[in-house]
């Protein structure tokens, strides 16, 4: 599975951006979809994960500012972040879990939240 995500950029704290990411390839393989980021100097964390059916998962730090979604007719997931603040700066990545558990890894796409 090969995945493309977009849609960061630079926003000031209280803003909003939406992250996209397309998934390709074994579309059998395509199973739970999720967002990790990283951020300078730290390990890379789950930010929010959705299965198939579309229950959603999310870290305590984004639960009410966040929303995972995805469309399983165009293989795609996406992330709309509301209320950024300064901590959620990260380069952000979309991830696949194939119903064997394994992982597929997008290149990233930075976010910046400036106070």
């Amino acid at each position: 599975v090969q995945l493309q995500a977009s849609g960061g950029g630079l926003v000031q704290a209280g803003g909003s951006l939406r992250l996209s990411c397309a998934a390709s390839g074994s579309r059998f393989s395509i199973n739970v979809l999720g967002w990790y980021r990283q951020a300078p100097g730290k390990q890379r964390d789950l930010v929010a994960t959705i299965t198939s059916g579309g229950s959603p998962n999310y870290a305590d730090s984004v639960k009410g500012r966040f929303t995972i979604s995805r469309d399983n007719v165009n293989y795609a997931v996406y992330l709309q972040m509301n209320n950024l603040k300064p901590e959620d700066t990260a380069v952000y990545y979309c991830n696949n879990r194939d119903i064997a558990g394994r992982y597929s890894w997008g290149k990233g796409t930075l976010v910046t939240v400036s106070s």
